[in-house]
């Protein structure tokens, strides 16, 4: 069964930065991928990174999050930086599973880690 474990959540002001990490039991996904769900909000994309390197932000945080991987760890990490209130939500780590794609429901997910951005 595979497992995705992120770490890193909290509470932070304003302006501040947190490093989410997401580690995965195994190295043989093409892309992984960050969402978040704020309260009352549908879940989102915040960013997504192949195998590759090549990655891929929501415009709300361009500029400002940075995802990256270190493949042998088997580890994706989120870097956010200049952090807003707006940015409250509870992250969650995803995997494509077979024919499911990077956010969709049946997909590996983790059990998400919760960001408050306040003052």
């Amino acid at each position: 069964q595979v497992q995705l474990v992120e770490s890193g959540g909290g509470l932070v002001q304003p302006g501040g930065s947190l490093r989410l990490s997401c580690a995965a039991s195994t190295n043989t996904f093409f892309a992984m991928g960050w969402y978040r769900r704020a309260p009352g909000k549908q879940r989102e994309l915040v960013a997504f990174i192949t195998n590759g390197g090549s990655t891929n932000y929501a415009d709300s945080v361009k500029g400002r999050f940075t995802i990256s991987r270190d493949n042998a760890k088997n580890t994706v990490y989120l870097q956010m930086n200049s952090l807003k209130p707006e940015d409250t939500a509870v992250y969650y780590c995803n995997a494509p599973r077979g024919p499911f794609g990077l956010g969709h429901d049946r997909a590996y997910w983790g059990q998400g880690t919760q960001v408050t951005v306040s003052s």
